[in-house]
């Protein structure tokens, strides 16, 4: 997933630790007007992580800065000088995104109830399914039920037709 690069907004990497955003802002500005510069800090230590970010009005100025800076140094150290990707927000549906987290809340409410809806129908074919299989248990066992009764209609028991034919006798 690539993300589009931002033709105002120069990464500027490769920063010494003496850098901060208004030297950063004076090194950039011969190259055109400059709408903003961060340098973002590291919580741990609250120095920049050695590198910035450089956002000009225009294109153009952009286009130069980064001709002229890349592999230029600055205090010491070479700069890397590229366009920079969007600022990415902690968020979204991939984890990190190019916008807050509540932009995709929409779409997370329609695929909440998708799976709910799926949840439904698959609860609703389980039940009919046991129904089913309840359904068909009983006709086996009425089946079975009337196998048996034919068997001992058919075959009598021989112990009671001996007890009838003795009682015939004695009643003649």
């Amino acid at each position: 997933m690539s993300q589009p690069v931002q033709k105002n907004t120069l990464y500027v990497g490769g920063l010494a630790e003496e850098v901060n955003e208004a030297i950063l802002h004076s090194a950039f500005i011969p190259f055109g007007d400059i709408k903003d510069v961060k340098t973002p800090l590291d919580q741990a230590t609250q120095k920049h992580r050695s590198f910035g970010f450089v956002t000009f009005l225009e294109r153009e100025d952009a286009a130069a800065a980064m001709d002229n800076m890349d592999g230029a140094e600055l205090y010491g150290r070479v700069l890397t000088v590229n366009y920079a990707f969007p600022e990415r927000i902690k968020g979204g549906e991939q984890g990190w995104a190019a916008q807050p987290i509540w932009a995709d809340a929409d779409t997370w409410f329609e695929r909440q109830q998708q799976e709910e809806e799926m949840q439904r129908l698959q609860a609703e074919q389980q039940a009919a399914m046991k129904a089913a299989e309840e359904l068909h248990r009983k006709k086996l066992a009425e089946e079975r039920e009337g196998e048996k009764e034919e068997e001992t209609e058919t075959k009598a028991d021989p112990m009671a037709v001996a007890e009838a034919e003795a009682l015939k006798q004695q009643n003649t």
